[in-house]
């Protein structure tokens, strides 16, 4: 049974691959190199999916894919890099827009050049359309935010925390947001920074001065995990309710004891691999999606962690 599933989570990526594989013709010597800049610092280990969806979606067309970031998740460097690879003119760019006002001077130089642009992760639609995108892969963080606030008020939550290791990045803040609007509540945050053991103390303190919290709202791994840790440590693992963006084999094992009730899932493998695979189809043959990709939100719980759980942090 545990092949069968396996296999069967495998379906999704294997047609893809063959897909794209099948698009390409068996004689053809690849001429392409895609650069993808992504905002997440190194220490973000939720990034890993995409970039093994890069790197098996070059593979599938032949293509050369560069995966670049800021070491520390600095923007002003993110832009750096957008601009060290507009001037070495790839045949496209793969982005996500972090910030519109501190990326759109980098990301406009290339459309300006001509250089096929794909946004994906963070970013709205509109956002990715003024600044000459050909289209968005990603998941609509307010949106996400709110479905998840949904669900948190259906189960009777009344007050939260979100906790924000990138409060940076302007689409943390609209995940937050979401969760807020949908309860009905003012928004709330700790500024918590990526720092895991930074993380778990501010968490604890914060629980500590508010008793009477119903839930608790993190961004990521590199929030949850140490709230993980924190919730166990306070004793209220378990008590209060708990969602979180995105997967981890850590995020499994705490939905599977009851820590957490459920995960955004974004389908980070989709925001990796389509990209490469579009920007391959417009450089040889001019074809291109008219859409943009909505890749999330789903939600992973009890009932359906079992089917993705093997596959957290490589594909899901």
């Amino acid at each position: 049974m545990k092949n069968t599933r396996k296999t069967l989570s495998y379906l999704l990526s294997a047609g893809l691959i063959a897909l794209a594989a099948a698009m390409v013709p068996a004689t053809a010597v690849a001429q392409e190199r895609f650069v993808l800049i992504s905002h997440a610092p190194d220490s973000d280990s939720w990034w890993n999916t995409i970039r093994n969806a890069v790197r098996e979606a070059g593979e599938a067309v032949n293509a050369r894919v560069e995966y670049r970031n800021p070491t520390t998740g600095d923007l002003a460097d993110m832009a750096r890099i957008i601009e060290q690879a507009v001037a070495s003119n790839p045949d496209g760019i793969i982005v996500s827009i972090a910030d519109f006002d501190v990326l759109q001077g980098p990301i406009e130089s290339a459309t300006r050049r001509g250089i096929p642009v794909i946004t994906i992760n963070s970013g709205t639609h509109e956002q990715s359309e003024a600044l000459g995108a050909l289209l968005h892969i990603g998941q609509p963080e307010y949106d996400a935010g709110y479905g998840a606030g949904q669900r948190a008020r259906e189960a009777g939550v009344s007050s939260y925390v979100c906790v924000n290791h990138y409060i940076t990045n302007p689409a943390s803040v609209e995940r937050c947001q979401g969760f807020a609007d949908a309860l009905g509540v003012d928004l709330e945050m700790i500024d918590s920074g990526d720092d895991p053991t930074e993380v778990q103390r501010r968490v604890e303190a914060y629980l500590r001065q508010n008793p009477d919290l119903d839930a608790v709202l993190t961004l990521g791994p590199s929030s949850a995990h140490p709230t993980i840790r924190a919730l166990e440590s306070t004793r209220r693992a378990g008590e209060l309710y708990f969602a979180t963006f995105d997967l981890s084999g850590e995020i499994s094992e705490a939905i599977k004891s009851g820590t957490i009730d459920f995960a955004i899932d974004q389908q980070p493998y989709l925001q990796g691999y389509m990209p490469v695979i579009m920007l391959s189809l417009y450089s040889r043959y001019g074809i291109i999606p008219s859409n943009h990709m909505n890749s999330g939100p789903g939600f992973i719980t009890a009932d359906n962690i079992e089917l993705v759980e093997e596959l957290a942090g490589e594909i899901r």
